[in-house]
């Protein structure tokens, strides 16, 4: 069982798929401080000083300043705020997924695209093969 599982877990595809998880876990990490610690910082200053990440509305109707004061009082919250923050960060993640297959396609189309390397001639044909055919003797 052991053996199986080792050769199931050498294959190519599956270091390949590991590989992949990985890279996208740290990107996603990369992306979301884009979105919470530059972008929405400046959407924020745009709107005159909206805190997205403090949007949130109780559902008790308890009045709360932050969510983290409403966390504290156990107050239950939609965090509407941090739901965009999130779909902003799907948004851009979804944007370079779509931007890296669209240059691969590009890449894949130009491979198909190049013209096979032409045979020679049949005359250059006939000649190498007497040529090889006198060397042998």
């Amino acid at each position: 069982m052991f053996k199986e599982f080792k050769e199931f877990a050498i294959k190519g595809n599956v270091m390949d798929m590991a590989i992949g998880i990985i890279i996208g876990a740290a990107f996603g990490t990369i992306v979301k401080s884009l979105v919470d610690d530059i972008i929405m910082p400046v959407v924020g200053l745009a709107t005159g000083g909206v805190d997205f990440s403090n949007m949130f509305i109780t559902l008790s109707g308890d009045a709360h300043a932050t969510l983290e004061a409403a966390k504290e009082a156990g107050a239950v919250t939609m965090n509407i705020g941090i739901f965009i923050n999130s779909v902003i960060a799907f948004l851009i993640v979804a944007w370079c997924m779509f931007m890296i297959v669209k240059a691969m396609n590009r890449l894949k189309r130009e491979e198909e695209a190049a013209p096979a390397p032409a045979s020679p001639p049949r005359a250059e044909v006939l000649l190498a093969e007497i040529r090889d055919a006198l060397t042998s003797k």
